[in-house]
């Protein structure tokens, strides 16, 4: 049974380069328009790319909405039909330029990958999840056993996240020279720490309350006083594996080394939720409790953009958008309360043109 095609893997070969190259895209994106290139092509029997016509795109897309998820065993979500198709479009709109294949097809022909419009709507729909409170997070630093290093570890990863929100890649690559306790802040340093859109900037210790801020700090004092390890060493470091006693394999402590991906510091999460008894957040969840507690803190514009700033963002737009949804219940509870609410008249619209001047600024760049 055929499995691949030698033409069209010389032909991916480029387009990866492409991608990489021309359009800075990193390995994950890049991976993921290569199991998109994997499917359409197993669709096909591996023909040639230069074979391609309409009809392929079409019953493509009806074999990937038949088709049954591994993990879920469910079919595929809108959301996952729209990322594959939208990939193989750039593919193709890419491919129609390349010599060979212009007189094959037409750049409007990749056209036919998109995704019906409600479908398409559907799949850009967002949905609220499930976000901890500042409360929970507490309860989850406070259930976390600390008997170990590995321990300790663990919930100085996860009292990091409370106070800075840092993505899950950025912890686990993060290392001592990169934390200054003193000025009450880290440094993502793109050149070391994996960052998203390798993007450089400090995030300074947000307010929050709780003993997170004291667990960081024990931490590092650990490894600096007790393991005398000096700032290029992991903030975070790996847990060494090794065979125990049984001959199996087993947490044998810490390794002087940073974890190679995020999976772990997510299993980290996993574990601490369900010992504090709460449904499980992930790391880019603490982002969005951390954006709803600027929210409801955040006086005026200029403490907003700050507080943008200080989870990454470049636009206040951004952190608006992607982490501001206002929980049901909050806004049961907002909607309900404007008929009675008696508020400072003048101070509110006053904050109201400020935030709308800054609003509209970002809008139009």
């Amino acid at each position: 049974m055929k499995t691949h095609n030698p033409e069209n893997e010389r032909t991916k070969r480029d387009y990866f380069g492409y991608l990489k190259n021309a359009r800075g895209l990193n390995e994950t994106s890049i991976d993921a328009a290569a199991k998109a290139l994997a499917r359409f092509e197993a669709s096909t029997r591996y023909k040639s790319f230069k074979a391609f016509h309409l009809e392929q795109a079409n019953a493509f897309k009806r074999q990937l909405e038949a088709q049954i998820g591994e993990r879920s065993g469910s079919p595929l979500s809108r959301a996952t039909l729209r990322q594959t198709l939208a990939a193989l479009k750039s593919f193709f709109e890419w491919l129609a330029g390349q010599p060979g294949f212009r007189s094959k097809f037409t750049y409007t022909d990749a056209a036919y990958f998109n995704l019906a419009l409600k479908d398409a709507t559907i799949a850009r729909a967002t949905r609220e999840t499930r976000i901890p409170t500042l409360e929970q997070v507490q309860r989850v630093l406070n259930a976390m056993p600390i008997e170990t290093e590995v321990e300790q570890r663990n919930r100085a990863m996860v009292a990091l996240s409370a106070l800075t929100a840092a993505r899950a890649n950025a912890l686990a690559s993060m290392r001592l020279k990169h934390v200054d306790l003193e000025a009450g802040r880290i440094i993502q340093d793109a050149r070391q720490v994996r960052t998203k859109f390798s993007k450089s900037f400090p995030t300074y210790f947000v307010p929050i309350g709780g003993n997170a801020l004291a667990i960081l700090e024990d931490w590092v004092s650990h490894l600096q006083r007790e393991r005398l390890w000096g700032p290029d060493d992991p903030l975070f470091p790996a847990t060494r594996v090794d065979l125990n006693s049984e001959g199996q394999f087993a947490s044998a402590g810490l390794d002087r080394k940073c974890w190679r991906g995020s999976a772990a510091v997510r299993k980290v999460f996993r574990d601490a939720f369900a010992a504090a008894g709460l449904p499980y957040s992930n790391p880019h969840a603490f982002r969005d409790m951390l954006a709803r507690f600027g929210e409801q803190t955040c006086r005026t514009p200029e403490d907003f953009k700050a507080f943008s700033q200080n989870i990454g963002h470049d636009k206040v737009l951004t952190t608006f958008t992607s982490y501001g949804e206002v929980p049901t219940e909050r806004q049961a509870e907002i909607v309900r309360s404007l008929k009675a609410r008696k508020a400072d008249a003048a101070n509110d619209s006053k904050l109201m043109v400020e935030l709308t001047a800054l609003v509209s600024r970002h809008a139009g760049a």
